[in-house]
């Protein structure tokens, strides 16, 4: 599997390369099949409905064209992640500085992105199991969703997921690699760069070749 969070740290990186996440993401131990029967309610059910999803990409396989995995996805990473919440701490200081055309083009293209990043990554079943823990951690207004992406041969990969209510519903604003690598935190040194350098522009370009590099270049239209 690819990698799920960006560039940085390196060590993080190749951790990701070898094992993976999805993408945040996503009580009681909760495996694939439980899943499917009964999602738990509040902070967690967001997640769990995640890898539900996921599990059916990973099983739909890389014989499904690229293009068709994405819109099934897509929705159900919108109904997960607070995606504008995400990409403004993403850029930071610098989003109140752009105009809102801007706005709209960096969240369409960071989002196509988003989920390109999970259709690439989750594109192989080998006997993955999800689970989520039972105990919600609290932390001022948000709760932390726990859990663990078990792989066929043991290895884990531990994802906490910071759950904030919105008016939509619980989503998540960040994701913790083994409890302490934010992927917000990861998106916003790889971003600074770029909007330093080139400004939005850059950053936009950027994100788009990358999408265009996961989906092989298939077209996507949204």
């Amino acid at each position: 599997m690819a990698r799920m969070f960006a560039s940085h740290p390196a060590s993080a990186g190749r951790r990701l390369h070898r094992r993976h996440l999805l993408c945040l993401a996503l009580a009681g131990a909760v495996t694939p099949g439980l899943v499917h029967a009964t999602a738990p309610p509040g902070p967690a059910a967001p997640i769990a409905a995640l890898y539900a999803a996921l599990e059916a990409l990973m099983r739909a396989g890389a014989g499904t064209p690229f293009r068709q995995r994405f819109h099934r996805i897509a929705p159900v990473i919108d109904g997960t992640l607070d995606l504008p919440t995400i990409l403004r701490s993403s850029v930071g200081a610098r989003w109140t500085t752009l105009d809102a055309a801007t706005q709209v083009a960096l969240h369409k293209a960071f989002r196509r992105f988003t989920v390109a990043t999970y259709v690439a990554n989750f594109d192989k079943y080998d006997g993955e199991r999800f689970e989520l823990s039972p105990t919600l951690r609290q932390v001022g207004a948000e709760q932390v969703v726990q859990s663990r992406i078990i792989q066929g041969n043991g290895e884990q990969i531990r994802l906490d997921y910071i759950m904030r209510q919105t008016d939509a519903g619980w989503r998540a604003v960040d994701i913790l690699l083994d409890g302490a690598i934010s992927r917000v935190a990861v998106q916003h040194s790889d971003f600074r760069a770029l909007l330093r350098d080139g400004g939005a522009t850059a950053l936009i370009a950027s994100l788009e070749q990358k999408t265009a590099d996961l989906a092989g270049g298939s077209m996507l239209d949204s």
